[in-house]
């Protein structure tokens, strides 16, 4: 059924009302009325039209629903109002539309959301961004983001040609390349070197102190998502050669590598960081160091995750990737979810480390249970970073009309998770039973032939056509 958005009303008062529509509604227009949560007088609703789209606004003081189903109100076009079953009011001061839009659960919390709980959700679009030659950064942090304890997120752009330049850190660094290709160079603890090229889709891992660059590759460059196992990591605290040598005395330079000082007269002043490069280099075999001495990495720095063979389950996929299949990736494991329309990544926890999400498309809706009669509702959106502390149950709904692709990643060697499903069919039908159904045997009944086969399906959709709900109403149950 067509849900009431603000085209809707526009329209609507053009056909009802004796008046012309104006460019700025007037105080009497039915888009001012419902935006303040009033009632539409009986002139506006001379329509069957007109009388359902009013009862199918869930933003309007009448409106019902004791299930607390989700609404995608930027599918649908609509401006949340702080109204739920007939509690709540309209707004009156300053109001922030297209913030509201997308955060309609933090607007309208379901009503099973309770207690104090801090932020887990940030956006990219809110940090700040570094521009450099050639490319740009900017960074999620404990300090963005308090919750982020674990990891911190870098989100990094390399034009064609552009290189991050030589550089180590204090902590790991996992990536995910979002477009185009890098090709990457490292060397390993034993003084072997690494080259690589990646494209979408891969991974790359450089565990602690090992240096490494990066440049741009495709016709557009690149860009990719750099994960670092210390939520107080600052991009601006990495260790990079050109700083390094602008605060070396010459002589030791000359020193260092046997030449005269003069040879280091022009080098650069202080640190390049982003920079473009001279070209784009040759193939890997061609720019292989050649030296007698040197020597090719026995490590594989690189991983392409989205060749991995998906788990498919009955509402998307998952591919998993931790130390098990990518060995070199000791301290970040993650797994690739992809979550179909009205899907739902099932209720879990992580019992090793917290989950570190990045949505990459779609709109989610997530509740976290905090134990002590605590939960919150967050949403998210492409480019959002979501926080779970461990042992936290949530789960992950698909709100929106296209599939949701989101990164879970953890500060741990393997990815763990516990399944409510499956741990109710693993657990006595008698004690189960006791818990949840003690006064209905027959629902309790139905249950347990649902979750005897303690079947784990990480990303669920549910087929109400199948169970003959198709026409259920949440007034209905």
């Amino acid at each position: 059924m067509q849900l009431l958005t603000l085209s809707n009303l526009l329209l609507l008062g053009a056909s009802l009302s004796s008046t012309p529509v104006i460019a700025a509604p007037h105080r009497d227009s039915p888009f001012e009325r419902l935006r303040n949560g009033l009632d539409l007088p009986e002139k506006y609703l001379t329509s069957s039209k007109a009388k359902s789209l009013k009862a199918q606004n869930p933003y309007t003081p009448d409106y019902k629903d004791p299930l607390d189903k989700a609404v995608d109100s930027v599918g649908d076009d609509l401006d949340p109002l702080p109204y739920r079953n007939g509690l709540g009011a309209s707004v009156l001061g300053p109001w922030n539309k297209e913030r509201s839009r997308t955060n309609p659960d933090l607007v309208r919390p379901p009503s099973t959301d309770h207690g104090n709980m801090a932020n887990m959700r940030w956006s990219f679009a809110d940090s700040h961004v570094r521009i450099e030659e050639g490319g740009w950064t900017r960074q999620t942090t404990v300090r963005e983001l308090g919750t982020s304890v674990e990891l911190a997120a870098v989100n990094m752009r390399l034009d064609k040609g552009a290189i991050r330049e030589l550089h180590w850190h204090k902590e790991a660094e996992w990536a995910y390349v979002l477009e185009g290709s890098v090709r990457v160079t490292a060397l390993d603890y034993e003084g072997g070197n690494f080259i690589g090229d990646t494209n979408k889709g891969d991974l790359w891992y450089f565990p602690s102190g090992v240096p490494h660059s990066l440049q741009g590759l495709a016709p557009n460059g690149s860009e990719f998502l750099l994960i670092f196992d210390d939520g107080r990591f600052s991009e601006e605290s990495t260790f990079i050669l050109t700083d390094w040598l602008a605060h070396t005395p010459k002589s030791v330079i000359a020193e260092n590598f046997h030449l005269d000082p003069e040879v280091f007269k022009h080098l650069p002043p202080s640190e390049k960081y982003i920079f473009q490069g001279s070209g784009l280099p040759g193939s890997i075999e061609d720019e292989r160091p050649t030296g007698k001495n040197a020597k090719k990495s026995k490590y594989q720095f690189t991983h392409k995750m989205l060749d991995q063979e998906p788990l498919k389950t009955s509402g998307g996929a998952v591919r998993i990737t931790d130390s098990k299949n990518f060995p070199i990736s000791k301290t970040v494991a993650a797994a690739h979810v992809t979550i179909e329309p009205g899907a739902l990544r099932e209720m879990h926890w992580h019992p090793n480390a917290d989950e570190w999400s990045f949505f990459l498309r779609g709109r989610a809706r997530v509740t976290i249970f905090a134990a002590e009669g605590t939960a919150r509702t967050f949403n998210y959106v492409p480019g959002d970073v979501g926080i779970v502390p461990r042992n936290m149950g949530h789960f992950v709904e698909n709100i929106g009309d296209e599939p949701i692709e989101m990164l879970e990643v953890f500060k741990a060697d393997e990815f763990r998770d516990f399944s409510l499903f499956q741990w109710m069919g693993e657990t006595p039908k008698k004690l189960v039973m006791d818990h949840l159904f003690p006064n209905d045997k027959e629902a309790g009944e139905k249950f347990w032939n649902e979750v005897k086969d303690a079947n784990k399906d990480p990303v669920t959709k549910f087929d109400k056509q199948e169970e003959g709900l198709s026409g259920t109403e949440s007034g209905d149950l």
